[in-house]
């Protein structure tokens, strides 16, 4: 199955860049490109791709409030937003993942690297490796927006089972990684993980992670 992929950025040597990256892959195709993130939820909303390129700082709409209008959209949620961006402790990054990001590249990654991030998200799996995962939640755990938390109510509807698998989501594990640490199938955790996307009506497991952190399930240590 081809994966079909929108690529937005302000820079024209950038975007055509990755264009070619991507179109040269032979499971991949490139339905548009865009210079600004309204161009960007444009494209989106007429094509449906499965994974969006999105730059951050681009100018009309920033990378973030596109990324806000694809995953809010009911007719669009389901496309996997993969924020590219210059510095990976960029403020910005752990902004988008709130607003449905799936993950986040540093533009310089490799292009087999690219490759494999894009064939994630189209999998429907979230770009967020162990490392990456506790380094935002240290940068998320500090910033004070206690406002936006949600209730502790959240996590009445979960088992005690789903909640041990949410704290090991949020650490960053596989399914496979959290059916050893908590003496699982892999295939049952795979189904824990689709319970608590659910209940918790969450995009992907990049959310689960703020769910987890913004409910003090889990803390930093």
């Amino acid at each position: 199955m081809t994966i079909s992929v929108v690529i937005a950025d302000d820079q024209a040597l950038v975007r055509g860049g990755f264009a070619v990256m991507v179109g040269a892959a032979a499971d991949m195709t490139v339905l548009g490109e865009a210079g600004n993130g309204a161009e960007a939820v444009a494209l989106v909303r007429k094509h449906h791709p499965a994974v969006v390129l999105m730059d951050i700082r681009m100018p009309v709409l920033d990378g973030i409030e596109a990324t806000r209008a694809i995953t809010a959209d009911p007719d669009t949620a389901g496309v996997r937003v993969l924020i590219l961006t210059t510095f990976d402790l960029d403020d910005y990054v752990y902004r988008a993942l709130r607003a449905g990001a799936s993950g986040f590249l540093l533009k310089d990654t490799a292009p087999e690297e690219l490759l494999s991030a894009i064939r994630t998200l189209a999998a429907g799996d979230a770009l967020l490796a162990p490392g990456i995962t506790r380094r935002l939640i240290r940068e998320f755990a500090a910033r004070p927006e206690r406002e936006e938390r949600p209730s502790h109510e959240l996590l009445e509807s979960l088992s005690v089972r789903e909640r041990e698998v949410l704290a090991e989501v949020a650490g960053g594990w596989s399914n496979a990684e959290i059916g050893e640490r908590l003496h699982i199938s892999a295939a049952t955790a795979k189904t824990h993980v689709s319970r608590l996307l659910m209940k918790l009506d969450a995009h992907d497991r990049a959310q689960l992670v703020m769910i987890a952190y913004e409910t003090r399930l889990v803390t930093p240590s």
